[in-house]
């Protein structure tokens, strides 16, 4: 009877281990220490789909705090369909939002990862690898991917994460809106536009007593309340915003995009102007966030967007562009043959839809500008009032590049 006694115990304890490694709907559902937690309803359906197993002894822990490692894991899995046969896939949403690189790297590098731990060495390694890979994390993010995350490592994460896979909130509105938490200046500025971006997008919000919890380790229940919100954009806190009515999503530099909230109703027409203004030069131009650049011929914007250093990718011959932080309007043009005549149509798109019944006004001084700086090589800084602009004209150091910058009255 003894013997028979310890094959029992043994085969329960396999049985609770088993628990461990998965849960099904009925374990998850009578883990021991979630009943009556704040949380218990998100870690149920959580652990239904395998995002964060609970332990051998039957609980779940909510309140011991999340590693990274974990964290990692159950942001890739969060994005994946789980099957009855406990076989996953990536959701169809997340496989669009993602970049055509990306898209590549998934297709290609990944096309055998079957979303389960490393059987052999760290068992993280496969799921710190994918995030690394596609930019989600950086390789020397964490010293050490066991430790315990802070507040403000999990809005670094989810920063680079939404600008790989939805866009970036305007970071000045982000950071005047974060300004609200109490102890927001104990954390770095780098940190700062993190937290500003989880805070804006929904994800995380403060505490009761106004602090963002700087410095605080995330508990594994609060770790699957922002994996909710990240899932689920409708469970997303609403951020009040005035400048809700006047907002573009814009395309960055690296391929990703942003939002911008614009100052008035004018500067945002005025962005869609530009838009069409660049149009107008067929194929020959760029659009990165509010510059829009305008090039010679398809050779020179393929020098400039692929260029080896910063002259190159910043060569043009003109742009057009705004600045929404300071309500200003620009046109920078380089002074050589053809740059005029090639951009000229563009340029008063941009500008007659700017001044309006002032915009043949603004015309003779634009041209006549560019006439006088490109004979003498030298120009004086001067500004000049037309209609409800102010228009500053300055020549750049190189004698070649010419700057109208129009500021609203």
């Amino acid at each position: 009877m003894g013997q028979l006694n310890k094959w029992i115990a043994i085969a329960v304890a396999c049985c609770v281990i088993t628990i461990g490694v998965g849960q099904t709907k009925s374990e998850a559902a009578t883990m021991s220490d979630i009943r009556g937690h704040w949380a218990e309803q998100t870690i149920t359906q959580m652990a239904q789909q395998g995002l964060l197993d609970g332990f051998p002894d039957g609980t779940f822990r909510p309140d011991d705090a999340v590693t990274a490692d974990q964290f990692v894991k159950i942001v890739l899995l969060a994005f994946t369909d789980k099957f009855p046969n406990g076989e996953r896939n990536w959701k169809t949403s997340f496989l669009q939002a993602l970049s055509a690189s990306n898209q590549s790297i998934l297709k290609q590098d990944y096309r055998d990862f079957t979303f389960k731990p490393s059987t052999v060495g760290y068992w993280a390694k496969p799921y710190l690898d994918l995030a690394s890979d596609l930019h989600f994390i950086s390789k020397g993010q964490f010293t050490d991917y066991k430790a315990k995350l802070k507040r403000e490592d999990v809005a670094e994460i989810l920063y680079y994460l939404l600008k790989e896979t939805e866009y970036l909130e305007d970071e000045v509105y982000s950071l005047k809106a974060a300004s609200q938490f109490g102890d927001l200046q104990s954390a770095t500025s780098r940190q700062q536009k993190f937290i500003g971006e989880a805070m804006t997008k929904g994800i995380m919000e403060g505490y009761p007593n106004g602090y963002f919890g700087v410095g605080r380790d995330v508990t594994r229940a609060e770790a699957l309340q922002i994996i909710t919100r990240l899932q689920t954009k409708s469970k997303r806190i609403n951020v009040k915003n005035e400048g809700d009515a006047f907002i573009k999503v814009v395309p960055t530099k690296d391929g990703s995009y942003k939002k911008l909230i614009f100052p008035d109703q004018r500067m945002l027409d005025a962005y869609s102007m530009m838009e069409e203004a660049g149009k107008l030069r067929g194929t020959n131009y760029d659009l990165e966030e509010t510059t829009l650049r305008l090039f010679r011929d398809a050779d020179a914007k393929a020098l400039a967007v692929n260029g080896a250093t910063a002259a190159i990718r910043n060569s043009n011959e003109a742009s057009l562009w705004l600045d929404p932080q300071f309500l200003t309007y620009g046109v920078t043009v380089r002074l050589e043959d053809g740059t005029l005549a090639r951009n000229m149509e563009s340029i008063r798109k941009f500008t007659d839809f700017l001044f309006g019944y002032d915009a043949d006004i603004f015309y003779r001084h634009f041209t006549d500008t560019c006439e006088r700086a490109a004979a003498k090589g030298v120009l004086e800084t001067t500004t000049k009032q037309i209609g409800s602009f102010s228009v500053e004209t300055r020549l750049e150091p190189d004698g070649k590049t010419l700057v109208f910058s129009i500021i609203h009255a």
